[in-house]
């Protein structure tokens, strides 16, 4: 009997679990609340509750190489990071493409997953959901929770005394869509993610004044990386990832910093960070620098006091007027349809097994897809899970007992940092290459880079010294994809065909033809040196 598989949410894991459920044989049904697909993409004027919310010019931070489905590239005229319009459309593409829509029911909410009576015994669940007001129940033999984690915002009023007085507008980040609205007033943006960064400087355009304040300080990086190539294209392999995690981390960190600094001195800006021992996810911004040095953002520490119409930062005692206060202060995440003694959170993370299992239930019936921050893009790292987790509930794929289970949760919880490497010390963080390793590996999708080497020797240095991308993923085993190595071999002629829209003959001299067969040769030697 074909096993039934609930899936809640159509956002982009929700869309690679429809498609894993369907090539291994499973009946998968979809619940997305919305009237669309697309979860976090898909941008609408007004907050819709339980949905990710995102403002109007958002951008990919990791570039369409290395953030597209494994056996999916982006379309080769889309820029390397892609607008969100147009990452919805690559989303209702891939839909459309593998014929996901068939399994998706819209404006369908999901209320409650609970454990069917004989669930010990059968691991089935009992979901009920809402449609046009119609309540209706059905049971099936797995769920996969697809809801992501930037739907409940993070508000930590009591940090900032004084701001029940304040006469102005406070809102969190998740209600910002246009810039319009700060159209020649003093604004204060709290909190240096992504999210908080960007707001400042499309602010800085319109504002008198912009403030960023920052309690911690970060890494600001440009999309725009060594070269003129996309940054994660150079920083995400995995000769670079061996490399790192063979140092020890004072030697990575400052490592780290001395190449962050190479676009400028973080410490001349005010925006270095405190801890540079313990890694947080770097921001992506290609315009800060600029707005400072020209005097449109100011840095500011954290909030000393809040008072009616103005704002005193901490070692500084003057008193700056502000208008409007922007809490970019991060997402907390829940599950409200399920029950805690299924899925508990707790300090930001939750008892999963490789971030996808609880690991105490009695059957592995219930998976959990992109809850993870991985320091790389979330949707192959999702899609991935989807695989894995697919795998499991098939049978193919057997966990370990709950107690060898609920061990290695504590272990990742604790995250004793090893000494080597980078160091991974806020909940969900995760390294990306190794961890999407450890799931590629149980289900035989792993490349194996020595066997390689005899049979496909440029292949096998293009995975290893090229960029980590998702193709990679596809060359062996389930879910073999027969263009994977046609993708691989392509990704830079793709990226650098939307920019190379000018051009020019280039000449080569014969010293520049010498340096690049020593070089080669160098490479050469290194390759057998490492594989020695």
């Amino acid at each position: 009997m074909t096993m039934r598989v609930a899936i809640v949410g159509a956002g982009a894991s929700g869309l690679a679990s429809i498609k894993c459920c369907l090539e291994e044989g499973l009946e998968p049904t979809c619940f997305e609340r919305s009237d669309d697909l697309g979860g976090l993409w898909r941008f609408t004027e007004h907050v819709e509750e339980g949905r990710a919310s995102l403002y109007k010019s958002v951008v990919s931070n990791s570039c369409k190489e290395m953030s597209c489905y494994s056996d999916f590239p982006f379309p080769e005229d889309y820029p390397n990071y892609v607008p969100n319009s147009q990452f919805l459309e690559y989303l209702k593409m891939y839909a459309n493409q593998f014929n996901l829509l068939k399994c998706i029911q819209f404006k369908t909410k999901v209320c409650s997953v609970t454990k069917h009576p004989d669930f010990n015994v059968s691991g089935q669940w009992e979901v009920v959901t809402l449609h046009e007001g119609k309540q209706e129940s059905a049971v099936f033999d797995a769920v996969m929770v697809c809801t992501g984690f930037l739907t409940n915002p993070y508000l930590p009023l009591d940090s900032f005394p004084g701001i029940n007085s304040f006469k102005g507008q406070y809102f969190h980040s998740r209600q910002y869509k246009h810039p319009d609205i700060f159209k020649d007033k003093r604004v204060l943006v709290i909190g240096m993610g992504n999210s908080g960064t960007d707001i400042a400087v499309e602010a800085s355009h319109l504002a008198k004044k912009v403030f960023l304040s920052t309690t911690g300080g970060a890494w600001v990086i440009s999309r725009v990386f060594d070269k003129g190539y996309p940054w994660d294209m150079v920083f995400t392999t995995r000769f670079q990832n061996m490399f790192r995690n063979s140092l020890p981390t004072p030697i990575v960190s400052w490592l780290i910093a001395r190449k962050m600094n190479s676009w400028f001195n973080h410490a001349n800006y005010g925006l270095i960070p405190e801890d540079r021992i313990q890694l947080r996810e770097p921001v992506l911004n290609d315009e800060l620098p600029g707005r400072i040095i020209t005097g449109k953002v100011c840095i500011r520490p954290s909030i000393k006091e809040v008072k009616e119409n103005s704002v005193v930062f901490n070692n500084t005692p003057k008193e700056e007027p502000i208008d409007i206060i922007v809490l970019a202060t991060g997402y907390t995440f829940a599950f409200p349809f399920l029950d805690e003694s299924v899925v508990k959170v707790e300090d930001g993370q939750a008892s999963l097994y490789k971030y996808i299992f609880p690991a105490h239930l009695q059957k592995a019936t219930l998976a959990v897809i992109g809850l993870i921050k991985p320091i790389g893009s979330i949707l192959p790292t999702g899609e991935t899970q989807a695989r894995w987790a697919v795998r499991v509930l098939k049978g193919a794929i057997k966990l370990p007992p709950p107690s060898v289970m609920i061990k290695e949760v504590n272990a990742r919880k604790e995250n004793k940092p090893s000494g080597f490497g980078l160091c991974y010390c806020k909940p969900l963080q995760s390294d990306y290459i190794t961890y999407v390793d450890e799931l590629l590996t149980d289900i035989n999708a792993k490349p194996n880079l020595f066997s390689l080497l005899r049979t496909d020797p440029l292949l096998a240095l293009t995975i290893f010294f090229g960029p980590c991308s998702p193709y990679q993923f596809r060359l062996t085993g389930p879910g073999k994809w027969e263009g994977a190595r046609n993708a691989i071999m392509t990704q830079w002629d793709r990226a650098f065909k939307v920019t190379k829209t000018r051009i020019v003959q280039e000449s080569s001299s014969l010293f520049e033809s010498l340096l690049k067969l020593f070089g080669f040769l160098a490479l050469l030697m290194a390759i057998f040196l490492i594989f020695l």
